[in-house]
């Protein structure tokens, strides 16, 4: 009853308290991070006995050995029911049975002892009588040896039998001196053991309002993201249904955007191609001149009567043959003009068609402006719903029954820590009188063991095998002196330390098997779980003491094992019975208000016009501008042409060498003025137009140009058509699909905002149902009280000095025996036997 009555001030200790728990940490999505700050308890949770402990378990495997049965449930559940009573009802035939399963039960313990106490008061009698035969000269008490065969074989014998025996007895008395020094050090930590345990508990008592404030106090973090999130609608809302309508709408206005900047193109290509061919023309044209007139020169020269003259006629002829290499080669002057698709685009121009495309583009980026200016009133609302809320989350510290009873409790934990403090001088005083008492009764069997040692010492060395039993030398004698000596306080003291081994054993061995065992397998309680068996009236008595409801499941095996999982007071008593933290929370219902406030969001996004008739008039205008009716293959190839059919400047050189070949006279003189000039003609028209058919006027190709524009021009009234088709497409959808846009986006945001309030209600939840108080000092308190100070602190140690004494006393008695059998050999007798052969 004593542990039952320990076990519940514990947790009535901690009957609706909480403490500063663990770490933990709970991050949303959102960034929120909410985190309990730690508290490091100085108790550990197991206890390590050290190399001590093998010993310990030698005698819990002889303790399951003499005491086999199972944990006796029923047996307890009956005693504890109070059903069992000797002094009444002792005749019963139930009791009569229950008394036989408990002798049953404790049999073996009871059979151990039956033996020690025939051993207690037989050795004390047996030592009586012993000793008045040996005044009679009986019982080996005549000093007299008589003649044997195998005297020398019967004394070896009866010292190795001996000295093993003194071996036994000298391992039994080890173990007694360290059982009897291990109580004392872990007596003597029985006191910072308790501090710590104390310490532990009242840091779990006082933690509490301020963990709990810590917890509720996280709402203003919360309620900070919130406002800066609603503050920040215009990015986070409009910027959202900005974001969903983006990918329908910019890459039309690019598009748009794209086709102005493409008709400004055009129009400086179409300058550049018309303003080169202009030039072309009248180069070409001059080219033509000047080689008209140099054909006309040559012509009129090779009418020289010089010509008509063999081998000059020759060269004549072949000078004559060539000169219709001297034409132009292209025909720029048949391309046609221009200037009409110049001046229709720029007719378009005329439109700014960029100007509207940003008048979209400002249009649509002016989403986010109004939605902020249009949910100024709902804004606030929401703001008024959450101050309200943190209002009835400050309100819920006091609610919470935890601090009116905090003074009591750390009045308990006061008033035992006084206890402890006054009553365990006495405790270590009497412990010093235990101490001693263990270290005289270790000593007194030391003692009985050294006058064995010296015997047998004194004996094997003094021993002469020459030497007659009435001369055996003096060593040898006070070896069998000393062998008696011990024999003889063995009879005096033996039954004195049976006796402490069968107090030590009932009691030790006991509480072992009936407390220390089933504590740690935790069948102890299971059996203070039993349905009304602490109270007739409770069902649970732990409920019915907590929470004052013995109907609810609530034993003590959970809450120990919750405590020992580190679990929090709440959910460990279900205090949820008492005051149901949900209720308070209410997480739906506040949600569901912040959800009714984001649905009377209205928002009204229209006139949104990504480009108006004067836009599309202009597309229309380009796309009809002729710029795709242009053949521009013509251009290009009359554009790759040479000017000229033949190389101007071989055609001078081979001129000139031919004019070398002739004789002086005018003909030779006019064939190589005529080749100076269509040099001259080559270096000053030809190829400056070269240049111009091969550059604009912007430095850039004209062929490049030309097919710049064949590119523009590709399917322009397809690609106009197409993006009018977008941009009626993207048009329709502001108009039609925005609003369901603008409901997805609020809701969003909405949940996002509830969210961060739902997440925190989830934490303070979890945090108060299962983190806060977080009772493993409680258990690691009951362990203390049971499992170290009971069992591994008094039980263990005990139950090895019984163990070691009971072992070493035991071993007595066959020690008595051979002492007795061996003094004869080692004493110098009286009288003897005549000896023929001295061995």
């Amino acid at each position: 009853m004593a542990l039952l009555l320990g076990f519940l001030l514990l947790l009535e200790l901690c009957w609706d308290t909480s403490a500063l728990g663990p770490l933990s940490s709970t991050k949303g999505s959102d960034g929120l991070e909410f985190e309990l700050p730690a508290t490091n308890y100085e108790t550990k949770d197991s206890y390590q006995a050290g190399p001590i402990s093998v010993l310990f378990q030698i005698v819990q495997v002889f303790l399951r050995v003499v005491q086999p049965h199972p944990f006796p449930e029923d047996i307890l559940r009956k005693i504890l029911q109070k059903k069992f009573d000797f002094s009444t009802d002792y005749d019963k035939p139930e009791n009569v049975v229950l008394t036989l399963k408990i002798i049953y039960y404790e049999i073996g313990i009871i059979i151990c002892a039956v033996l020690g106490l025939l051993f207690v008061i037989l050795m004390p009698l047996v030592g009586f009588c012993f000793g008045l035969c040996r005044c009679c000269n009986k019982c080996g008490g005549e000093m007299h040896q008589r003649q044997k065969k195998n005297g020398a074989f019967l004394r070896k014998y009866f010292t190795v039998s001996l000295l093993v025996i003194c071996i036994f007895i000298s391992v039994g008395i080890i173990y007694g001196f360290v059982a009897n020094h291990h109580l004392r050090t872990r007596i003597e930590k029985t006191r910072k053991l308790a501090e710590s345990n104390l310490k532990d508990l009242r840091t779990l008592l006082i933690g509490t309002p301020a963990q709990i404030n810590y917890v509720l106090s996280q709402y203003t973090s919360t309620k900070e993201k919130a406002f800066s999130d609603l503050d920040n609608i215009k990015s986070l809302l409009g910027g959202g249904i900005h974001d969903q309508l983006r990918p329908k709408v910019i890459p039309v206005l690019d598009d748009i955007k794209a086709m102005a900047e493409s008709i400004k193109e055009t129009r400086e290509a179409l300058l550049n191609v018309n303003n080169t061919l202009k030039e072309l023309k009248m180069s070409t044209a001059q080219l033509n001149t000047s080689l008209s007139d140099v054909k006309r020169n040559l012509e009129q020269s090779l009418n020289d009567p010089m010509c008509s003259v063999p081998p000059v006629a020759t060269t004549c002829n072949n000078i004559r043959m060539s000169l219709g290499q001297l034409d132009d080669n292209t025909n720029l002057g048949q391309l046609p003009s221009l200037d009409k698709q110049i001046d229709n685009i720029n007719n378009v121009l005329q439109t700014d068609l960029s100007s509207l495309v940003q008048k979209g583009y400002k249009s649509f980026n002016d989403i986010p402006e109004m939605v902020q200016n249009q949910t100024t009133d709902i804004i606030s609302d929401v703001k008024r719903t959450l101050n309200s809320l943190g209002s009835d989350i400050e309100n819920m510290s006091e609610q919470i029954p935890i601090q009116d009873k905090l003074s009591d409790f750390i009045g308990y934990i006061n008033d035992t820590e006084t206890y402890i403090h006054r009553n365990l001088p006495t405790l270590e005083e009497y412990d010093s009188y235990r101490w001693l008492g263990g270290l005289i009764v270790c000593c007194l069997l030391t003692l009985i063991v050294v006058f064995y040692y010296l015997g047998l010492m004194c004996g094997t060395f003094g021993y002469d095998r020459h030497a007659t039993p009435t001369r055996r030398g003096c060593v040898s004698n006070t070896g069998g002196i000393f062998l008696m000596v011990g024999v003889g306080i063995s009879f005096l003291f033996c039954w004195i330390l049976m006796t402490i081994v069968v107090l030590t054993f009932v009691i030790g061995g006991n509480m072992e098997k009936l407390v220390c065992e089933p504590y740690q397998n935790r069948k102890l309680f299971q059996i203070l779980d039993t349905p009304y068996l602490l109270n007739e009236n409770w069902k649970y008595y732990l409920s019915g003491m907590v929470l004052n409801k013995p109907d609810i499941n609530l034993t003590f095996e959970q809450v120990y094992s919750d405590c020992k999982e580190n679990k929090g007071i709440y959910s460990t008593l279900k205090l949820e019975n008492t005051y149901n933290i949900s209720e308070h929370l209410n997480i739906q219902e506040h949600s569901r208000n912040l959800s009714n406030d984001f649905k009377n969001m209205n928002v009204n996004i229209d006139n949104i016009v990504l480009l108006d008739a004067a836009g599309r008039k202009n597309l229309m205008d380009f796309s009809s501008s002729g710029v795709d009716t242009i053949d521009y293959n013509v251009y290009l190839a009359e554009m790759g042409k040479t000017p000229t059919k033949v190389n101007l400047l071989s055609f001078a050189d081979d001129l000139d060498t031919k004019a070398n070949n002739l004789p002086q006279g005018s003909l030779k003189q006019s064939l190589k003025n005529n080749a100076q000039n269509l040099k001259t003609i080559h270096h000053g028209q030809v190829m400056p137009l070269e240049q111009s058919m091969k550059y604009g006027k912007a430095r850039s190709t004209i062929n490049q140009s030309i097919k710049e524009l064949q590119h523009k021009s590709s399917g322009l009234r397809v690609k106009v058509a197409n993006i009018l088709s977008s941009l009626d497409s993207a048009q329709d959808f502001l108009q039609t699909r925005i609003s369901s846009v603008i409901v997805k986006e609020s809701s969003k945001y909405g949940n996002m905002i509830i969210g961060y309030f739902e997440h925190y209600l989830q934490w303070v939840k979890i945090s108060i149902t299962e983190q806060i108080a977080a009772c493993k000092p409680v258990a690691t308190a009951l362990d203390s009280a049971v499992d170290v100070f009971l069992c591994s602190y008094i039980i263990d140690p005990m139950n090895l000095f019984w163990f070691g004494i009971g072992k070493a006393t035991i071993f007595l008695l066959p020690a008595i025996i051979f002492a007795v059998k061996l003094a004869k050999y080692y004493r110098r007798m009286d009288s003897e036997d005549v000896y023929d052969d001295i061995l």
